[in-house]
């Protein structure tokens, strides 16, 4: 589907040299988050039990190595300065990034997919499999996402920093729907029983945010979603 939307120019953009440390210390929790959240059956059981002390024991392990590259500047945004100043220009892409937004990814879509999966059996069948799901089914996916990425075959994992003007709004507009789609499924979540009816309903709503976020990335409605474009036009 064309983008209708708006657009931004990279020389409208205020030249930032260099990250401030706030700016710098304000990226580590959400690389925390990310790597957190990478043995996905660990996850599920921190959800559905709580916090047990394997999640506290590789809590402090990802604390220490993602407390280490955010200090030595192996973090997306907590750099000393911007690696990116021009969004078009043909620059290597660091291994760190590569590595990061990789795992950024496989959180994204096997969260997302799983859980999908995961209503759409209880609304089908009456039953909770998710558990089995997570089980048997995150390692593959997780893994199919990782090797993606190891072959430079996802937005932002790139070799090269070329297409950064748009694959971030790829990447942020997935991270920003999924994110707001599974808040709301997590309230509806906490507030509907777990009959076959209410996973139905908990389904459909959880589709329908989504897609309307979905739709609101695509269109450049979301934060950090718009095309990002030279500000002088080249005509041959």
């Amino acid at each position: 589907m064309p983008y209708t939307g708006q657009l931004e120019y990279s020389d409208h953009r205020k030249m930032r040299t260099r990250n401030t440390t706030i700016y710098r210390a304000l990226h580590w929790p959400i690389w925390i988050w990310v790597f957190f959240l990478a043995p996905g059956p660990l996850t599920f059981s921190l959800f559905a039990h709580g916090f047990s002390k394997a999640n506290a024991t590789w809590l402090a392990l990802v604390l220490i190595g993602t407390g280490i590259a955010a200090y030595r500047g192996a973090l997306p945004g907590a750099e000393p300065a911007p690696y990116i100043l021009r969004f078009d220009e043909d620059k290597p892409n660091p291994l760190y990034r590569r590595v990061c937004y990789t795992f950024a990814w496989s959180a994204v879509i096997t969260f997302a997919s799983l859980n999908f999966a995961g209503l759409a059996v209880a609304a089908i069948t009456g039953h909770w499999y998710l558990k089995q799901i997570y089980n048997y089914a995150y390692a593959p996916l997780s893994l199919t996402i990782l090797a993606l990425g190891a072959l430079g075959r996802l937005p932002r994992v790139k070799k090269s920093t070329k297409g950064e003007g748009t694959e971030r709004r790829y990447f942020y507009g997935s991270v920003w729907s999924v994110t707001l789609a599974q808040t709301v499924l997590m309230i509806f979540w906490k507030t509907l029983p777990n009959t076959r009816e209410a996973s139905a309903i908990k389904l459909a709503i959880y589709t329908i945010a989504l897609a309307l976020l979905g739709l609101a990335a695509a269109n450049g409605r979301l934060p950090r979603t718009r095309p990002i474009v030279p500000g002088e036009l080249m005509v041959d």
